[in-house]
């Protein structure tokens, strides 16, 4: 009988989180255990399949690792709301940086392939979209902390790591703390709202149950070193927020474009990132849907 992996997550109650356990849940090469701070959210986890985990807390990571003895971490853990870190620096330096260390110490001395979650904001957006091995020149604090925790990775001498980076994850979730843009934008439309939206950022909207696969993949052929995973289209904010309306058959007039800089907002955002996928297309056999298709399989969830 064939050994089964063992697979941490950290930060489960989240969107990618959740989509992991889904689809650990039906697959029976590994073993897994689903950990983040607070309660589980995710009703159909059983209960011996969660543990509480505060991933800043070195005893947690300890008693964790000595009991469940993993032989893959997947770290979805992190402070994302990109206003919020740069507010609150201090938090999501020990959530985003520190933590990883953390994580990267324990995974060292129980030879552990860590994976890592990272995001197109380490780069500029002056020259998307990216390839993986682009220089980073991250604009917000929150960009700075996801490259400082890429770099210490790199640089720990961990035998096997990967960083997965990512942009904007839309998808179903349980109980989710915050929203996510799809929902939002289908949310507001459906009220008829007045929405004013950036015209001149662009990202590929990534669905989360792709990301998810792309890790699980990552897991399986214990590959090494940086992945982009993002979704196949590279678009606008508002083309984003008009193709959920026009999808929805929802009504898209009340939606006015406007530029980033009137915004004012606390942290700066990258122009236009986007990721080049070949190589995770090409090693992983990753495969990311459309973002209609991904529309219409969160349709299904909803």
């Amino acid at each position: 009988m064939k050994v089964r992996k063992k697979i941490l997550i950290t930060g489960s109650n989240g969107l990618l989180g959740q989509k992991l356990v889904k689809q650990l849940l039906q697959n029976n090469d590994f073993e897994f255990l689903a950990t983040s701070s607070g309660t589980n959210r995710i009703s159909k986890l059983p209960s011996e399949q969660y543990a509480t985990l505060d991933i800043t807390s070195i005893k947690d990571i300890e008693a964790i690792f000595n009991s469940f003895s993993p032989d893959v971490v997947i770290n979805t853990a992190a402070m994302t709301n990109v206003d919020a870190c740069e507010s609150e620096k201090d938090k999501c330096w020990e959530i985003n940086v520190t933590a990883v260390q953390l994580l990267v110490d324990a995974c060292k001395k129980n030879n552990t392939h860590l994976i890592h979650l990272s995001t197109d904001f380490v780069f500029d957006g002056e020259d998307g979209p990216y390839e993986e091995d682009a220089i980073p020149n991250p604009l917000s604090y929150y960009g700075t902390s996801k490259l400082a925790a890429e770099k210490l990775i790199q640089d720990s001498g961990l035998e096997k790591w990967a960083i997965a980076r990512t942009i904007i994850v839309y998808g179903v979730g349980e109980q989710m703390s915050r929203s996510n843009i799809v929902l939002w934008a289908k949310s507001a439309l459906e009220k008829g709202n007045p929405l004013t939206i950036v015209d001149d950022q662009f990202r590929s909207p990534t669905f989360a149950d792709d990301l998810a696969t792309g890790c699980l993949l990552i897991a399986e052929k214990e590959a090494q070193g940086i992945y982009h995973l993002s979704g196949k289209n590279i678009m606008s904010i508002i083309e984003l927020v008009r193709s959920v309306a026009k999808f929805y058959n929802l009504d898209d007039s009340k939606v006015t474009a406007i530029k980033t800089a009137s915004l004012n907002q606390t942290a700066k955002r990258p122009p236009y990132t986007g990721f080049i996928l070949d190589k995770a297309v090409n090693t992983l056999g990753y495969n990311p849907h459309s973002f209609e298709e991904g529309l219409a399989l969160l349709n299904n969830e909803l």
